[in-house]
Order: C-alpha cells, then structure tokens, then sequence
C-alpha cells in the first residue's frame, strides 16, 4: 500500500488554514497513487497553541473531522490526522483514522504524554492498542512520545498490527529518535512504523522533521530533511510476511519471566 507522510507543521491556531494545507497534500499524495496520507501531531490545529487548545478542541465527530472525511472523499485517500480531541469534559491529544469514503475507522488517544505543556493541558489516553483495517494491511494508531515505549509497541506487534502510524512533534535534540529508534521499533516487532513529525520553529519549540516510512527490516524506506515534505513510500506485505518468517523475536519470547515489568 503506498502511503504518503506528510511533514509540515502547518499555521499553527488555523484550522481552515491547516484544512487547505491537508487537502492540498492529499491531492498531491492520490496523484502518486497513495491510498494513505498521515499527517503530524495535532495538525488539525497547530502544536504549540497554549491556551487555544481548550478553544480549538473538538469531538471526535467535529467539524474538522467531518470537513477531513469530505476531502478524504473527494481525494479517495484515507487520512490519519492528530487533533485536540473534547471528551467527557477533557482534552486529549489524539489522532484519527478516516477511510477513502469518509468514514471514522478509527481513533486513539495518546497515552504518554509528554513535558510541560502537554500535562497542563491534555489528558492522557487509557487504551493503548487501537486498530483498523485498511486495504489489506492492520494499521495500529500511537502519537509521537508513545512510541518511544517499547512496551505499547510491542502490544501492538502481539495484537497483530502490520503499519503503526505514529503523527509527531517531535523537536531539538531528540533527532536520534527518529533517525535510530523508530527504524529499531519496526525491526523488533516486524511492522511497518510510518512516522510523520511536524518541521521548523513553533513557538519554543524547533521541529526537525526527519520522517520517516521504516520497514520491518530496519531500513527507512523513504527518509525527509528538516523542512517542509510529502513523502511517498510502499508497505509491501510480501515483504512483511518473509521478513515475520525469518525473524524470531516474537517466536521467542519467554511471557513468563517478564512479570516484573509490569
């Protein structure tokens, strides 16, 4: 399945802005026959929009969700998006899966929240697997700091996902997880980790892009620099399947002396 990422942070506090932006890109992605598109870390919105937050914040079944399902549509691309998810009378950081045809596949709310400004303003996510199927493949759903536990994301590869997305925001220094731990992250646990990180200054933070398509080998498929990209790159399940049959971290498991962590 080709599957674009886009790295792009965006007008931070726009949401019509960032809707333009996201239609643009899934055009670009279907014209290169990408039937996925996954955007950053709260892209609907922008990252480091203090306060709005609580302003800008939707349901799952929002405007913004419904605007994305439209051009989803439109495009006859699936679209993974990060967004300030209103829920119970909280805020989560959260991401959504919509289909080619508009419909809500799927929606994840992060678990590991991240810094100061995250904690203030974000309740963090009970569910840790969370999964859809998507032309063939089973894509699991993490955001950003989450996937730098190995533990969720080897709940993951257990539960049988083949693709985890993961939206990003990921800033100055920590460049080495993208460069070297997310790549580890699809080789221990033989699965594709699509990758898609925000790029450039917002507010304190300094996004440094480096997304990244990585396969279940450990090589990065298709790697972006630090500004602003559309990425395109194939999640080959042949590939897949040999590469689950070769490797025996998973087969090799001993569950019973790992009590401990837990």
């Amino acid at each position: 399945m080709r599957t674009a990422l886009l790295q792009s942070s965006g007008r931070p506090g726009s949401t019509v802005e960032n809707l333009k932006a996201l239609d643009d890109a899934a055009g670009r992605a279907a014209a290169e026959g990408a039937a996925l598109l996954v955007a950053p870390e709260m892209f609907l919105t922008g990252y480091a929009i203090g306060d709005d937050v609580a302003r800008l914040a939707e349901p799952a079944d929002g405007d913004g969700a419904d605007a994305i399902a439209e051009l989803a549509h439109r495009h006859g691309v699936a679209i993974a998006y990060g967004y300030p998810e209103r829920a119970a009378g909280v805020i989560h950081n959260s991401a959504q899966l919509i289909s080619a045809d508009g419909t809500r596949l799927a929606n994840y709310r992060k678990t590991h929240l991240f810094g100061g400004f995250e904690r203030a303003h974000f309740t963090p996510g009970e569910q840790p697997v969370v999964q859809a199927e998507l032309n063939g493949l089973t894509i699991g759903i993490m955001i950003c700091y989450d996937v730098e536990f190995p533990e969720p994301v080897r709940a993951h590869a257990l539960a049988g996902t083949d693709l985890l997305l993961v939206p990003t925001a990921n800033m100055h220094p920590f460049q080495f997880v993208a460069e070297s731990l997310v790549p580890v992250r699809a080789w221990e646990n033989q699965m594709y980790v699509a990758y898609a990180n925000r790029a450039g200054q917002e507010g304190e933070f300094e996004f440094f892009g480096l997304s990244g398509l990585s396969g279940p080998d450990g090589v990065a498929r298709s790697r972006a620099g630090r500004g602003e990209e559309l990425l395109v790159a194939d999640v080959d399940p042949a590939l897949l399947a040999a590469s689950r049959e070769a490797n025996p971290y998973l087969k090799d498991r001993r569950p019973g002396l790992y009590g401990a962590l837990a």
